[in-house]
């Protein structure tokens, strides 16, 4: 049995999410390109060194930020039922990446990191690999429930999944809802799915 974690370790987590929670706030307000360490110290009334004793860098905090309010979104269930678990997890995804302080600021970092391989670095270490592997994983267990053909490598396939959501939230000015998500399911499906039922229920509808 794991034992529970003791005072100081609660208070440290605890210090480290308002810390988390501050730098979002501050990221949305001022914007990424305007986001220092110092003044996330300053306003969080810490230190600087509290700060750099935790993240060695501005793009490694605001990604940790990031995840820290986003990394249940990026959990899949396992009903069973592939289609009705990928649907809930793209639409909660969705809706995330459409409202802040999510959407704001993971535009801008995706804008910045095209400059600064740092950033680049560390939105693909600290997120989009998450967003890659817990597809891939989710994907695969269907395959060996015997939902997918088990003659594909699906890891392209887990790529394109996520790169259309992605594609149609930072380079598009479309929305993307129910409909979209439906119609991005029928095309998987019909591709890699052992089973084809009709489309979706929102497949269509604009």
């Amino acid at each position: 049995m794991t034992d529970p974690p003791t005072a100081p370790r609660r208070r440290g987590a605890a210090r480290t999410a308002d810390l988390l929670r501050v730098t979002l706030d501050l990221a949305v307000e001022t914007g990424y390109g305007s986001l220092t360490m110092e003044a996330v110290a300053r306003k969080a009334g810490v230190g600087k060194h509290t700060i750099y004793r935790r993240w060695p860098s501005k793009p490694v905090l605001i990604m940790d930020a990031l995840g820290h309010v986003w990394i249940s979104d990026l959990n899949y269930r396992d009903t069973g039922d592939l289609r009705a678990d990928l649907r809930e997890q793209f639409l909660r995804s969705s809706t995330a990446l459409a409202e802040p302080p999510i959407g704001p600021v993971y535009r801008a970092a995706i804008a910045e990191a095209q400059a600064d391989p740092s950033l680049r670095d560390a939105l693909h270490q600290r997120f989009l690999a998450t967003v890659e592997e817990r597809t891939l994983d989710r994907i695969t267990r269907a395959q060996r429930a015997g939902e997918l053909t088990t003659d594909t490598d699906l890891t392209f396939p887990a790529e394109v999944l996520c790169g259309a959501l992605y594609y149609r939230h930072l380079l598009s000015t479309r929305p993307i809802g129910a409909a979209e998500v439906d119609a991005l399911l029928d095309m998987f499906l019909a591709a890699y799915g052992t089973q084809h039922p009709g489309p979706g229920p929102g497949y269509g509808s604009r």
